[in-house]
């Protein structure tokens, strides 16, 4: 009897047994196409990533080849020739059928054609023009606007260079050439007159009663006696003579293959000119007039010394023979 118990005990337990491993195993097999669709969708996932990542590595790329393109742009601090690199280097990296240019803001067409594209310039808030571009592919519209920006930078590097260079040759108030580059420039002059058998004329101008416009009107309006006086000088003189400013109220001025005859033809012109402007220097309304003493190379002396010796000779002849007057040599 107790075995037949034992017995009957163990077959429902294994029947029992057995419908419990049946539900779980009916319940694993339900899971797996869940599972397989799970391990899809991360597959798909996975890709999608994969291929975000590769296009992230491309743009990486395409903008570090930018750049090192712009390096080769900004090499040079000429505008010109910043501009000529660049088209050449756009050419390069986007393409033959690309086509670059400068355009001011009236230059630009009402009616774009398609893939023309227009990149403001502007350096210090200050619109100067546009770079256009046309022939330009949608997906590489990205990397030219990265392009044109490096591209103004070159720019402003080319602006500042030359606001340098403009600043270390000339007079900040007169704005003509600084004493030291007007020296050499001076010195250039007499060795190619030399070797050609040129002549020049050096002429030395001095406001006359400078120190009484100082002293009873200020340093201010002196500054800008000094500022209009050799802007009118510059009006009077071709683009190839030199003006420079010597010292104080003196200017210095060399009138490149000028015999003396037309030196004192050029200074008579200046000397009328100061004379007839009058001179608005804040609230005060003033005329004045100028002093010249002119020397011509080879006739007066050879060397600049010697030549600013004479120059100066006969400017002082000029002040105390009454002023307003041009001296020379007869």
């Amino acid at each position: 009897m107790i075995w037949f118990v034992l017995l009957l005990s163990l077959t429902v337990y294994a029947e029992v047994l057995r419908r419990l491993l049946g539900l779980l195993l009916k319940r694993r097999q339900d899971e797996v196409p869940l599972l397989r669709r799970e391990l899809e969708k991360l597959n798909e996932e996975d890709a999608a990533l994969r291929s975000v990542l590769e296009e992230e590595k491309g743009k990486l790329s395409r903008t570090a080849a930018i750049y090192e393109l712009t390096g080769e742009v900004c090499k040079s601090l000429e505008e010109d020739k910043l501009a000529a690199v660049f088209r050449e280097q756009a050419v390069k990296y986007f393409g033959g059928e690309v086509h670059c240019g400068f355009f001011r803001q009236e230059q630009i067409p009402e009616k774009r054609r398609e893939g023309e594209y227009f990149l403001p310039l502007s350096i210090d808030e200050k619109m100067f023009g546009y770079l256009g571009v046309y022939g330009l592919r949608m997906e590489d519209k990205e990397q030219f606007q990265i392009f044109g920006q490096q591209f103004i930078l070159g720019l402003k590097r080319a602006e500042l260079f030359k606001r340098v260079q403009t600043l270390a040759v000339t007079d900040s108030l007169t704005s003509a050439f600084s004493r030291r580059y007007w020296a050499e420039r001076f010195r250039e002059e007499i060795l190619r007159s030399k070797r050609f058998n040129y002549r020049f004329s050096f002429l030395m101008i001095d406001i006359d009663h400078f120190k009484f416009y100082n002293d009873h009107y200020g340093h201010l309006v002196g500054d800008v006696i000094l500022k209009e006086t050799a802007a009118i000088i510059r009006e009077n003189i071709r683009q190839i003579d030199l003006l420079g400013r010597y010292g104080g109220e003196e200017v210095s001025l060399i009138l490149t293959e000028t015999d003396k005859a037309g030196a004192l033809f050029a200074a008579e012109r200046i000397r009328h000119a100061v004379e007839s402007r009058q001179i608005k220097a804040y609230d005060e309304d003033l005329r004045i007039t100028i002093s010249i003493g002119v020397a011509t190379f080879p006739q007066d002396a050879c060397e600049m010394e010697s030549l600013v010796d004479s120059a100066d000779k006969f400017l002082y002849m000029a002040k105390h023979g009454g002023r307003n007057r041009v001296c020379s040599a007869s």
